[in-house]
């Protein structure tokens, strides 16, 4: 029971962040009156904290491998909730986005540290799999409830209200994360690669910039230096972990098919959850003139469903087999989209989202789960980053490469016609990736346990 508890921690610690991750974006017209950002600053105000947290995913899980990820957590856990106190009385825009960095370090300590422990904490892997579903559905709920409490809150407060909120919840896990939560490191993790972290950060940031800049600008000159110094970057990282006595990550393990499309599906299916929020907030408040607050409790079905599909993760598993659950949770969230492609009322789009939480919500899950079980358990934070990272990325993806699509597409029609076509051509995406899942992903069902009094 202890070990459950554990993990109602975990998972409150990650629906945080992931809450964290969306409710900013409807405190910024009432932050813009109060502190006058530029321009450029409000970009880096919404930008800094993915930027920082993408960075040192890769090298906070090494760290938690070496010095204990509940030390790690819980030291994270302390930062968020400081560097949330001061955002939320920020006096200046720079004082903001310096805040909002902080927030995006302690981010960085929290994500990779909850599923390590998952790891070590659930060695059976059944029940593995439904703690890893209990973490997937707090990442989708987060996700979607980031709309509906920055919603609710700026109905009644003021915009630093979206960062006090943080207090409570990390007051609580210091309490029960310090009594509930077990300690774990990697026995003999030798000694920590600075150089291997800088190339990391090196690798990711530029990328999530370049990423990001063409969801706003388009392509660039500044969006093809900064992906060039990402990808030479992410090379060098490579190298270096093929050659390194004691590397941060096994990069060996993605010449197995079975690894890489585990990650490429995660990313995928966080691609669409997080492209579909992004149009479709903006649909709710510019066409159908739904409130802030409206539009948040009418995308709520999303992270419902992907809370409910914890039930049933275990028998699809055992009737289809990892590969093949994992392809059916994308093509199930193909079909969702494709319900919005041939949707404008909300009625339908309710529907819609119901269908894409579920599909996403089951392909998160399994999806993590096979990264992070690929590796010993003295090893969970490195693998945990990894997984990490591609929900990051898969995040900037999202709303880049969507984004761009709908803005594209409004330019020559209607929003509604923008919407209907963007969720089209992610459902196209979402098929493709489910087949290469079917392809890549073993489908081995989980064997029967056998009973010791069994004849």
């Amino acid at each position: 029971m202890r070990k459950w508890a554990a993990l109602g921690v975990l998972a409150l610690a990650l629906l945080l962040i992931a809450v964290d991750g969306t409710v900013l974006a409807l405190a910024l017209p009432a932050l813009q009156r109060d502190l006058a950002p530029s321009a450029t600053q409000v970009l880096w105000i919404g930008d800094i904290y993915s930027f920082v947290l993408g960075g040192l995913l890769v090298t906070m899980g090494t760290l938690g491998d070496r010095i204990g990820r509940k030390k790690l957590l819980l030291t994270g856990a302390f930062g968020f909730g400081a560097a949330s106190l001061l955002a939320a009385f920020a006096p200046s825009a720079e004082w903001l986005i310096a805040a909002r960095a902080l927030l995006g370090v302690a981010g960085a300590t929290i994500m990779p540290s909850t599923l390590s422990i998952i790891r070590n904490l659930f060695t059976d892997p059944a029940e593995r799999t439904r703690a890893v579903a209990v973490w997937a559905a707090a990442a989708t709920a987060g996700a979607a409830l980031g709309p509906l409490i920055g919603g609710a809150l700026l109905e009644h407060f003021w915009w630093g209200s979206v960062f006090v909120i943080n207090l409570p919840v990390m007051a609580l896990l210091l309490v029960f994360g310090a009594w509930w939560l077990p300690e774990s490191r990697d026995p003999a993790p030798g000694p920590f690669d600075l150089v291997s972290a800088a190339l990391s950060a090196v690798g990711v940031v530029p990328l999530v910039y370049a990423i990001k800049e063409v969801a706003l600008a388009g392509p660039t000159w500044t969006a093809l230096a900064a992906g060039l110094v990402g990808v030479a970057g992410l090379s060098l990282f490579v190298r270096r972990q093929r050659s390194a006595r004691h590397p941060m990550i096994d990069v060996a393990l993605f010449r197995t098919p079975a690894f890489s499309g585990a990650v490429g599906a995660n990313m995928i299916a966080i691609f669409a959850l997080t492209g579909l929020v992004f149009f479709l907030s903006q649909y709710f408040q510019n066409v159908l003139s739904y409130s802030p607050l409206e539009a948040g409790l009418r995308e709520l079905p999303l992270g419902v469903a992907g809370v409910l599909v914890v039930a049933v993760i275990g028998p699809v598993v055992r009737v289809l087999g990892a590969g093949r659950a994992i392809a059916a949770g994308l093509l199930v969230s193909a079909g969702g989209l494709t319900i919005v492609g041939f949707s404008s009322g909300y009625g339908a789009i309710a529907v819609a989202l119901v269908v894409l939480g579920a599909g996403v919500g089951l392909a998160l899950t399994l999806t993590t789960d096979a990264v992070v079980s690929a590796v010993p358990a003295d090893k969970a934070g490195a693998a945990s980053a990894v997984s990490e990272t591609a929900y990051e990325l898969g995040a900037a993806l999202g709303i880049a490469v969507l984004g761009t699509v709908l803005s594209a597409w409004a330019r020559s029609g209607t929003f509604t016609e923008a919407m209907q076509g963007t969720a089209l051509v992610a459902a196209v995406l979402l098929v493709v990736a489910s087949f290469v899942a079917y392809r890549l992903i073993p489908s081995a069902r989980p064997r029967p346990a056998v009973r010791a009094d069994a004849p």
